[in-house]
Parts: structure tokens; C-alpha cells; sequence
């Protein structure tokens, strides 16, 4: 087989190959590749600072030529942790990620996860490119055929108003419509009283026009203090949310013990999170009924696949917030290779986004749903000559950075 030039054959391989066994060579050894360099394009027309994350490109590249891309990112984070993995295995993907998250003095922030997160989905993309699986095979294999979805807006309506969005996003297959609260953009104040009874009439009316049973879910954005949040909860209880998002601020997760004691609508929090501490202590005791986190913000598809089994521990779904199309593909795959726990995808508009720089078919959305997408890796091209090239790594660091391994090779805090 081809793809075996990629790897180093061990003994389980050897012996598979001597009786006729197609294994994908010896997945479980260390390749004969070693990452060359890595390289950060800008997403062409994309502008989002309010959400205080880019959303480039990311490519690495090993000296057999192989690609693996990766999405999200800044320029200065891609840099750093580009620099602590040229040279590398890029199959040690777990290895690789222990060694940029603690081989710092101190933990990474959020902006640095990001970056993380990026060229970790490549290292997934890569190695499944490399065996000729998609990604989600060596995730443990598909445990579901598609991913349901709910938009937030629908663009693909001519309703004027809430409700006629609502139900053509209904009709078009998407298991639920996502609202936000009144008030708090433009030169209007936003005054507490008014617009927390007011988004409280809103999710009345949609909640009559879509039939409850889940069909809808309202975002409060962490707009509102502790006790209009609850104003609205205590008004939700009656009806039949799928979910109520940020209800409150999400600086201090122990916060939400003060507010599930308070309300009995299902909460889901964590769209401003990274890793598995952030969401740590809000799964462990309870107090939410899905986490938000997504990719490449938890730092990655392994870190992610963790927050999953967690939650699939004490019972909390998953619900990932979007972020950019590539990550939105990567999402499908580690969904789709998860526990069966309750999930759903975000697609902003209801319908994904089609970059010029991915094929045409890099995801399989159809009758409102997401299926998986079989071909190897994340099963998406990226043609760079569409997008803006910034920057090349082809040199590690040229600081000295602890490495400090236990006697079994494994990473430790210096």
C-alpha cells in the first residue's frame, strides 16, 4: 500500500502484512515524517474582531510533501507554537500537544489555545491524509450517520418576521431556531426592566408559532444581571426551550451554582471557553445541560473528544458554538466518532459557509443535517493561491525550552 512509505512498519504491522492483512500499516508506531514547515494564510474578506479570534489557515507540511490543514489562530500565537514542533513526528499529535500547552512557564490563554487548537486540527487532517482514513475513523469510528443543526438566523427565508423565519427553518430540516435577546445594540440603551420583559414576549411568540417541543433555544449573551436573567428563566420554565445560552456572565463559572438552584430551564454555557479546566467545574457538579465549547478554541479535536467524555459522565450534551468553516468540518468528525450523548451543530444562517478556498463538497449538508464526510482527513481541499499568504515557519525556536520527560518519555511541568 502507498501510504505505508509514511510510516515505520513494527511488529504487529509486519506480521499483518506477512498474512494478508490490510491493516493501514502500523498506525500504532511513530512515521518516517518529520514537520518541514507550517504556513498561515488570512482568510480572504473575513473581519469578525468582535469576536476577538482570526480565523487563517493553517498548513503543515513534512518533508515527504503531505499537508494537513488546520483553521484559527494569530499571527504571533501560530508563530510560537509553529516553532516548538518543527522537526517533529506530526503522528505524536497527543505528545505535541502536551509539549506546546506546558513546555511555557506559564499555562496558555485562550488566544494561545486557539492557535493550539489550529495546527492540531492539521496534525489530525495530516495523519488521516497519510493512512487514507477520514479523521473520524481514527477517533474511535462513526457512532452516528449525521449531526442534527439549528441556525441562528435563517438566511435562506423571504419572512419578514420572526416566526416565518422560524418555521422555514423548520421545514428546511434544522431540528431547532436560535434567538437573541432585544435590545443592546446601536445608540439605544439597554435598559434591564425593558428588555428582559420584552425578550420574554419574544420567546412567547416563537414558542406559539414553532409548537415548543424543543424547536427553539434564545441566547442572553451574558447581557443581563442575576436577577433579569432569572426573570426571564422563571418565564421560560413554561414553555419548551431546547436551550437558554449564557445566561448570566462567564468570567466566574461558580456563578451558575447560584443560578441552577434558581431555574429549571436546560442551561448551555461555554462558547467563551478553551480547555477542559475552563468547563471543568461546571460539568463535574452539574450545573449546565450542554456545553458550547468548539474548535479550535478547547486547543483541539483531542482536548475536545475529552470535554465530550466528561460531560458524557454526569450527563451534559454537547452543543458547539461556530467559528469558521474549516473548524465546522472538524466538528462533524469529532461528533460524529463521540458518545451518542444529545448534540447539535450551529450553523450561523442556517446554512454553511462555502469559502472559495475549500472544495465545493468539503461538507456534506443536506435536509437541514450534517454527514459525515468519508474521504481521508477532514475531507477538505485548500487551494491557497484563494486565500492571502502571511507567514512560513521552517526553523524551530531558537530559545532554549524546557523539555522536561519522565523516565517513561512523558511530558512534565519544568
Amino acid at each position: 500500500m502507498q501510504r505505508r512509505k509514511f510510516l515505520k512498519l513494527g511488529a504487529l504491522g509486519s506480521a499483518a502484512a506477512f498474512a494478508g492483512i490490510h491493516y493501514p500499516a502500523n498506525a500504532f508506531d511513530a512515521s518516517d515524517m518529520k514537520i518541514a514547515k507550517i504556513r498561515y494564510y488570512a482568510a480572504p474578506g473575513y473581519n469578525k474582531p468582535l469576536f476577538n479570534q482570526a480565523r487563517g489557515i493553517v498548513e503543515i507540511e513534512t518533508d515527504s510533501g503531505l499537508i494537513g490543514i488546520g483553521e484559527g489562530g494569530s499571527n504571533d500565537m501560530i508563530r510560537q507554537v509553529a516553532e516548538m514542533i518543527i522537526g517533529e513526528d506530526p503522528f505524536r499529535i497527543e505528545h505535541l500537544w502536551q509539549h506546546c500547552y506546558r513546555d511555557m512557564f506559564y499555562p496558555p490563554g485562550r488566544e494561545k489555545l486557539h492557535a493550539l487548537g489550529a495546527i492540531e486540527m492539521a496534525l489530525w487532517d495530516l495523519k488521516g491524509k497519510a493512512l487514507g482514513v477520514p479523521v473520524y475513523d481514527l477517533l474511535g469510528g462513526k457512532t452516528r450517520n449525521f449531526v442534527e443543526c439549528y441556525a441562528t438566523g435563517f438566511r435562506n427565508s423571504t419572512a419578514t418576521t420572526m416566526e416565518g423565519r422560524a418555521l422555514d427553518c423548520l421545514a428546511a430540516g434544522l431540528r431547532c431556531y436560535r434567538i437573541g435577546p432585544t435590545g443592546g445594540n446601536g445608540e439605544e440603551p439597554f435598559d434591564f426592566y425593558v428588555h428582559s420583559k420584552k425578550t420574554i414576549e419574544m420567546c412567547e411568540k416563537l414558542d406559539q408559532a414553532v409548537g415548543g417541543n424543543g424547536n427553539w433555544a434564545v441566547d442572553l449573551h451574558t447581557r443581563f444581571d442575576t436577577p433579569e436573567a432569572i426573570k426571564i428563566c422563571d418565564a421560560l420554565e413554561k414553555l419548551e426551550p431546547y436551550f437558554v445560552e449564557d445566561i448570566i456572565r462567564s468570567e466566574n463559572p461558580e456563578a451558575y451554582r447560584t443560578i441552577r438552584s434558581m431555574t429549571k430551564v436546560p442551561i448551555a454555557v461555554g462558547e467563551q471557553f478553551g480547555d477542559r479546566w475552563d468547563s471543568n467545574v461546571l460539568i463535574e457538579n452539574h450545573l449546565i445541560d450542554y456545553s458550547r465549547v468548539t474548535l479550535p478554541n478547547t486547543g483541539g479535536i483531542t482536548e475536545l473528544k475529552k470535554i465530550i467524555a466528561i460531560g458524557e459522565t454526569h450527563y451534559v450534551g454537547i452543543i458547539p458554538h461556530f467559528t469558521g468553516p474549516l473548524s465546522t468540518a472538524a466538528l462533524i468528525h469529532v461528533l460524529g466518532s463521540s458518545s451518542p450523548t444529545r448534540c447539535m451543530i450551529e450553523l450561523a444562517g442556517g446554512i454553511p459557509e462555502y469559502p472559495p478556498y475549500f472544495n465545493a463538497d468539503y461538507i456534506d449538508f443536506r435536509d437541514g443535517k450534517v454527514h459525515l464526510n468519508p474521504n481521508p482527513g477532514l475531507g477538505v481541499t485548500f487551494d491557497p493561491s484563494k486565500a492571502d499568504f502571511l507567514f512560513e515557519i521552517s526553523e524551530p525556536t531558537k530559545f532554549a525550552h524546557p523539555y522536561l520527560l519522565a523516565p517513561d518519555g512523558s511530558i512534565h511541568n519544568w
